[in-house]
């Protein structure tokens, strides 16, 4: 009898694991059924979501569970649990959880569990929950918001969640329960996506703990001066990490007390030490160094705390687009920053200022490979520059073209003298700048393949360098101290050491070198720079991006 009581709990799980997959293959069933429908074309559109990119979300779930053979993918309430918990981390991310149907996920979760729910609500759930999980990890993959829609230079390619390889690794981990193991990998590795990730939860710490104070003061902010908004000034910056945190908190009152009894917020006086903590602001933030809180800087420090974290969210964005593919060996120019990088190993080698094109005229996002550099280069005047700008002065000053050392030129490169076109209807002709130190390209051109007839390059106008705004070209990126640049490029100590770089530019000759390497390229447009952990910069949204991106970021699906 007791042999008999000891196979009872057997027999009761044997009978239970049956139940299940009698239960199991009913879900099945619903499944396929449901997918048939929406793939059915006289049924009405019932698709479990809208279109996502290149391949309809419907379409994507529908190979998930071809994949599966088209088995449930939620029945273990602990893997459940594992998506609903990288669901709400998302946030984290900059999205919306609700973009994935949390709430409705949770509430019919905790039906499921208390066994209130038929084959077909259990069926339901499942696509539910299968649809959420591949729209999320296509989002943290390749971005929410298709960059195309905004920007129609757009040329980077997105990865795509519809590969095999991609839906047997999602399924994978469905089957392992690894569920925040697949969502880790989804998201950049990249560095500047981890730190951005990071100053989005500090801002987030600063807003739920009541922001920070904003300005009131009308008049300039000097050193020296004495005035009561001196003391918000302090907290203000204490709170963005510029000053140490005071023992109350990161967002104590004016006058309050730290733990000593002393006032943290009460000193008045615009000291020295205050003033080079507001340069090292303004220099962070793209002002004006002079440490006076002007309209400009009070306008940066007014900024509210929840305007902040959507620009870090637009960046995230930006990161989900772009730093999944950084190669080893990379040039970036970091448009909005006004800086040109050369990577290696996902850091920073060499750095230079660069001017790039103006807001009317504004450089373009785009990707592409450096294969080619030309010393003493000649410039001819692109068809918008000669008809907007170099046209107009030549009609006011006859001698415009002789002191620019510019010449008149046939479509098929025959020079014809000035004197000879009638500059009210000039026809069909190119303007041409020979090479030398007044040459707009200046020494050397670095070219890369693009539509935009846009490259890096010399200028003659080294002085714009100095300034803190420098969206002042055409479109082309001029870059401080390039020859330091096109040596990284060479990458050939022996043969091209700077020395010998010199040496050819002082023969005057207009020549091409290519590179033994093509190096990537990346031209792209943050408006954020993470510092470190504590402490967050913004850059001028100089061609106003951010506001587009952050409605579709915010568009509801």
């Amino acid at each position: 009898m007791r042999r008999y009581l000891a196979l009872i709990p057997i027999l009761a799980f044997l009978c239970c694991s049956l139940a299940a997959r009698a239960d199991d293959g009913a879900i099945s069933q619903q499944i396929r059924a449901h997918l048939e429908q929406i793939h059915d074309a006289n049924a009405p559109a019932r698709s479990p979501a809208p279109q996502l990119r290149d391949l309809s979300l419907a379409e994507a779930v529908n190979q998930f569970y071809e994949l599966r053979n088209f088995a449930p993918a939620w029945t273990k309430p602990a893997h459940v649990e594992a998506l609903l918990l990288e669901l709400g981390t998302l946030r984290e991310d900059g999205l919306d959880p609700e973009d994935y149907h949390l709430a409705e996920l949770r509430q019919k979760h905790a039906l499921l569990q208390a066994g209130a729910a038929d084959v077909i609500a259990q069926a339901e759930f499942d696509l539910l929950a299968s649809t959420a999980y591949l729209r999320s990890l296509a989002h943290l993959f390749r971005g929410k918001v298709k960059p195309v829609t905004l920007d129609a230079q757009w040329n980077f390619a997105l990865h795509d969640m519809a590969t095999e390889a991609a839906l047997t690794l999602v399924n994978n981990a469905v089957v392992s329960g690894d569920i925040a193991g697949v969502y880790a990998q989804a998201r950049p590795q990249h560095r500047l996506y981890q730190n951005a990730r990071k100053a989005l939860a500090a801002l987030r710490d600063i807003e739920k703990r009541g922001g920070w104070p904003a300005l009131t003061i009308a008049t300039t902010l000097k050193p020296g001066m004495q005035d009561p908004q001196v003391a918000v000034l302090r907290q203000r910056l204490a709170i963005a990490g510029y000053l140490p945190a005071p023992a109350s908190g990161p967002a104590a009152t004016i006058g309050s007390a730290d733990n000593n009894g002393s006032a943290v917020y009460d000193n008045n006086n615009y000291d020295e030490e205050l003033a080079n903590t507001v340069r090292l602001f303004q220099r962070e933030n793209y002002l004006d160094t002079d440490g006076a809180i002007g309209p400009a800087t009070r306008t940066a420090l007014n900024v509210s705390v929840a305007d902040r974290i959507d620009q870090v969210r637009v960046n995230l964005e930006r990161g989900r687009w772009l730093l999944h593919d950084i190669a080893d060996s990379t040039v970036v120019v970091d448009i909005a920053g006004y800086k040109v990088y050369f990577l290696k190993h996902g850091k920073p080698i060499w750095q230079a200022n660069v001017q790039v094109g103006k807001p009317y005229r504004s450089t373009p996002t785009f990707k592409s490979n450096i294969t080619y550099v030309t010393f003493n280069p000649t410039w001819t005047v692109p068809p918008t520059i000669y008809k907007k700008d170099i046209l107009p002065k030549i009609r006011r000053d006859a001698g415009y073209l002789a002191k620019n050392n510019m010449r008149v030129l046939t479509p098929g490169g025959k020079e014809i003298n000035a004197s000879s076109v009638n500059w009210n209807s000039p026809g069909n002709i190119l303007l041409r700048a020979d090479a030398g130190p007044d040459n707009p390209l200046g020494q050397v051109v670095i070219r890369f393949p693009n539509p935009y007839a846009v490259y890096l390059h010399d200028t003659s106008h080294k002085e714009f360098f100095d300034k803190s705004q420098r969206a002042l070209s055409s479109g082309c990126i001029r870059v401080e101290r390039p020859l330091e640049l096109v040596e990284l490029l060479l990458n050939d100590t022996e043969k091209w050491n700077r020395a010998a770089i010199d040496s050819k530019i002082a023969e005057g000759k207009t020549r091409n070198f290519d590179l033994a390497t093509p190096v990537p390229l990346l031209l792209a447009y943050w408006t954020v720079d993470v510092l470190d952990i504590q402490r967050i910069a913004f850059k001028p949204d100089i061609y106003k991006r951010d506001p587009p991106l952050l409605r579709a970021l915010n568009q509801r699906l």
